[in-house]
């Protein structure tokens, strides 16, 4: 039989890895090498406490409230729309492909987006407190051995996204570079906030 604390790692892994709004934000941060630091803490410890809050149970109260959910849903949907047409206009004026002439984004905006992106989404609800709360309390005396394995997942991931990024740099030297990386953003941010609205 695995481990709680293996099968708790493998399941945030499999989860988080996905590409999304988060992940597509802590990876230009990255790239940009402007306050990596700060967002990927903000990032794993959000979901340190959205893992503990499944874990302790909430997960079974918002799932027998979907109205929770909804609230959350039609936000998160306005907001990835409205950053996926920010990402889109950076794609289209040359003058801002080269994110050098960019104005430096400030410390408190940089942590807001973050954490818009994370708490406005109701997947990372139904991922990190439903699902990895379901299958935490399915170990039984392991699940907080589980919730271990899934914040450490959490961690190792948004540092190697965050960090590994700046190895990046030399390519994304190249305006053209940006403005593939802004219409993947673009294109991601707006299919995901659209299939909020509508699902």
């Amino acid at each position: 039989m695995s481990s709680p604390l293996l099968v708790g790692f493998l399941s945030s892994l499999a989860l988080i890895a996905a590409i999304g709004a988060q992940n597509a934000f802590v990876l230009r941060q990255g790239i940009r090498g402007e306050h990596v630091v700060p967002v990927i803490a903000l990032c794993t410890v959000a979901d340190m406490a959205l893992i503990t809050a499944g874990i302790a149970g909430v997960g079974t109260l918002i799932a027998a409230h979907p109205g929770a959910i909804d609230v959350a849903k039609y936000g998160g949907a306005a907001f990835l729309i409205g950053y996926g047409a920010l990402a889109a206009r950076r794609a289209m004026r040359p003058q801002a492909l080269n994110p050098a002439n960019d104005a430096p984004v400030r410390l408190g905006a940089a942590l807001l987006t973050a954490a818009a992106l994370t708490f406005l989404n109701p997947h990372v609800y139904l991922d990190t407190v439903v699902l990895l709360g379901a299958l935490a309390n399915e170990q039984e005396g392991g699940r907080w051995l589980f919730g271990i394995g899934a914040v450490t997942a959490s961690a190792v991931w948004f540092v190697t996204l965050g960090l590994g990024a700046r190895r990046l740099a030399g390519l994304f030297a190249n305006a053209r570079t940006w403005r593939i990386l802004d219409c993947v953003i673009a294109i991601t941010m707006i299919a995901l906030g659209v299939s909020l609205a509508l699902n």
